[in-house]
C-alpha cells in the first residue's frame, strides 16, 4: 500500500477555527485505489513547522504529500502553482513575524508544484465545485510548508508534493462577518476529488 501525507493547520490569527483540521480528521485513515491516506495537523509556528513536516514525512515514508490551508477570503478551492524561498508576514501563533526571510539560505527561490493541478480544477469545477489555480501562496506558514515539502519531494525524485488553499466554512464565515464559506461536506468531497486526481496521475 502507498500512502499519502495530507497535512492541515490548527486555528491562527483571527480565525478561531481552520476547516482543514476537519478536512484532514476526516480523510485520514481513507483508502483510494492503492494509496492510504495519514493525516496531520501542523503548528502555525515558522520555526516548529518545518521540523514538525520532517518529522511526518520521515514517520509515514510518503509518495504523495498534499498541504491545505485556509485562505479566508477565497471562494474557490484553489491548487497552488508555486512556493517561493521567501518567510514573511503576520507574527505566526507563537508572536514571531520574519521579514524578507529566506526559507533555505541555499535554496531555490521557488519550486512549482508536483500536483496535477490544471487537471484537479477542470475536475472540480466539473462536478460543481468553483476552483482555480492560484499562482501565489503568500508568505506565510502555508507558502514555507508548500516551499519545504516540495523540497523534500525533489530530493527523493519520485515523490508528488504541493499545496492546495480552501475557502472558510459557513460558521467561520458567520464568525468572520465578512468572508464567503462553504459547507464543510463540500470542502471534504472537493480535497477528496483532488486525492484521486493525483492518485490517478500518479499512476498514470
Amino acid at each position: 500500500m502507498k500512502k499519502i501525507l495530507l497535512t492541515g493547520f490548527e486555528p491562527f490569527l483571527n480565525f478561531k477555527i481552520n476547516p482543514t483540521m476537519e478536512v484532514v480528521e476526516a480523510l485520514d485513515g481513507k483508502v483510494i485505489e492503492d494509496y492510504e491516506i495519514f493525516g496531520r495537523i501542523m503548528k502555525v509556528d515558522f520555526n516548529e513547522s518545518a521540523k514538525q513536516l520532517k518529522e511526518y514525512i520521515h514517520e509515514v515514508q510518503p509518495d504523495i504529500i498534499i498541504s491545505l490551508g485556509l485562505a479566508g477570503g477565497r471562494y474557490k478551492i484553489t491548487p497552488e502553482r508555486i512556493a517561493i524561498n521567501i518567510k514573511d508576514g503576520e507574527p505566526d501563533n507563537n508572536g514571531f513575524a520574519p521579514v524578507d526571510e529566506k526559507i533555505h539560505a541555499d535554496g531555490e527561490d521557488a519550486h512549482l508544484s508536483s500536483l496535477p493541478i490544471r487537471r484537479m480544477v477542470e475536475s472540480l469545477n466539473k462536478e460543481g465545485f468553483p476552483a482555480d489555480i492560484s499562482n501565489t501562496a503568500g508568505t506565510y506558514l502555508c507558502n514555507n510548508i508548500m516551499y519545504e515539502g516540495l523540497s523534500y519531494a525533489k530530493q527523493q525524485g519520485d515523490v508528488l508534493a504541493g499545496f492546495i488553499h480552501i475557502p472558510a466554512t459557513f460558521e467561520l464565515a458567520i464568525q468572520h462577518g465578512k468572508i464567503p464559506g462553504w459547507h464543510m461536506r463540500d470542502l471534504i468531497d472537493g480535497v477528496e476529488l483532488c486525492i484521486k486526481e493525483t492518485v490517478n496521475f500518479a499512476n498514470g
